[in-house]
């Protein structure tokens, strides 16, 4: 891939489109969390922008069918399809962390709900302390929530952290069914047949599993995992499988595929300490998607055991794999920067890839699909880092957002929706 040679146009791309969602300041050489979001639903492709609204566009025409501001960043989207005709619900990082369902047809709210009243208040009016709605997934009529808020106080040994974090399910009227309240920080959720998974990515206090499987109807717990490390951290992601559950291991940086008990069927060493350069270096596997077909994971930055500063590169950084059911790796391929987040729809995955910031490599910024038995489908290069993405049959949606590195001083890209073809 090469650089655009306007640092603030997106090269074009065959069957695709571009709308300007307005200005934003650029994105920095480090991840500062999710700002954006996009998902396709029925004939619509919804945008969660970095401004802090959400905006609706005919999935056909790209013409605007509505917009809605939010009270903070919109950083989770799902479907709702229940009683009540189709709808949208979004997830907000802010002073609140509300979770609202809103019309798809005019946008308009249905609920809303603000989950600062579980969790509590900011300790500070900034983007790391507020409450964070992490995942939503949804099923028919009903929507589950994982919300969170993080603290800290300073101590003679040292800063004592605080997770206060509660999963929701939500009914079609906006009254809550059941919730599930931990002192640890759930970083994903997964929908299918009678269960709901919960991925923990920091476990501090009481609660000490990495994966917890409830009842989606009761919210009983069926099952528990933890990757057994001494840790802080566990998981970094979970997707339901008929017979089991895939998951990534933030402990010992590792996937996983458990059967439906919880025993482990196999695992893989995707990016486990190695010596580079003198130093030890790992990466954390921070996402997974799995079907009947097979697994991908992708593996996120590099990082020392000593400290949080290197130069040596862990080889499996930034890496999509590809495994058979059973346990064979097909294929591995680079997915360039930090992914935030997934977009699938069956047996294909799309990796929207922001920042490398330790390489800083413009020319790493792009959208790519990954079937889960094929490998790599080139989609779209971008100018500046793309932060979300959808996929719905043929149709792909991601977010752009543009961005400045520390050392380069040069604004790249813009704040973009793109809409394409697979």
């Amino acid at each position: 891939m090469s650089d655009a040679a306007d640092p603030t146009e997106t090269p074009a791309a065959p069957d695709h489109e571009s709308l300007d969602l307005g200005d934003v300041p650029a994105a920095g050489s480090r991840h500062r969390g999710r700002r954006s979001s996009v998902l396709l639903t029925g004939d619509l492709v919804v945008a969660g922008t970095a401004n802090g609204d959400i905006r609706a566009f005919d999935r056909e025409s790209l013409d605007r069918r509505w917009s809605v501001d939010c009270g903070g960043k919109p950083v989770s989207l799902a479907t709702l399809d229940g009683g009540e005709g189709s709808g949208i619900v979004v997830g907000e990082r802010g002073p609140s962390g509300a979770v609202t369902a809103l019309d798809a047809t005019d946008g308009n709210a249905r609920w809303r709900y603000e989950t600062a009243a579980d969790v509590g208040d900011p300790q500070k009016e900034t983007r790391f302390f507020y409450p964070f709605v992490a995942d939503i997934v949804t099923d028919g009529d009903r929507t589950y929530v994982a919300s969170r808020r993080y603290e800290r106080d300073g101590t003679e040994s040292g800063p004592d952290r605080v997770f206060e974090s509660v999963v929701y399910a939500f009914e079609a009227d906006g009254s809550i069914e059941w919730t599930f309240e931990t002192d640890a920080s759930p970083i994903a959720l997964d929908r299918r047949d009678d269960r709901l998974a919960i991925a923990f990515n920091r476990c501090l206090d009481d609660h000490q599993h990495g994966l917890v499987v409830l009842d989606a109807e009761s919210g009983d717990p069926l099952v528990d995992w933890d990757p057994g490390n001494e840790g802080q951290r566990r998981c970094g992601d979970v997707s339901l499988l008929a017979d089991g559950v895939a998951v990534t291991s933030h402990g010992d940086y590792r996937g996983y595929v458990l059967d439906r008990d919880g025993a482990v069927r196999w695992r893989a060493d995707l990016a486990t300490p190695v010596e580079r350069d003198g130093e030890t270096v790992y990466a954390y596997p921070n996402h997974v998607h799995a079907t009947d077909a097979g697994v991908v994971f992708v593996t996120g930055n590099t990082y020392p055991e000593e400290g949080r500063e290197t130069e040596a590169r862990h080889p499996s950084d930034h890496t999509a794999f590809g495994y058979s059911p059973d346990g064979e790796c097909r294929w591995t391929d680079g997915v360039g920067g930090f992914v935030t987040g997934l977009g699938a729809d069956g047996d294909l995955v799309a990796a929207p890839g922001a920042q490398n910031f330790r390489e800083r490599d413009p020319g790493d910024h792009a959208l790519r699909a990954f079937d889960v038995t094929e490998g790599r489908r080139e989609l779209l290069d971008a100018a500046g880092v793309v932060t979300a993405a959808s996929l719905s049959g043929d149709t792909v949606a991601a977010v752009e957002e543009p961005v400045e590195y520390h050392d380069d001083g040069e604004r790249r890209g813009a704040h973009r929706l793109h809409v394409g073809r697979v």
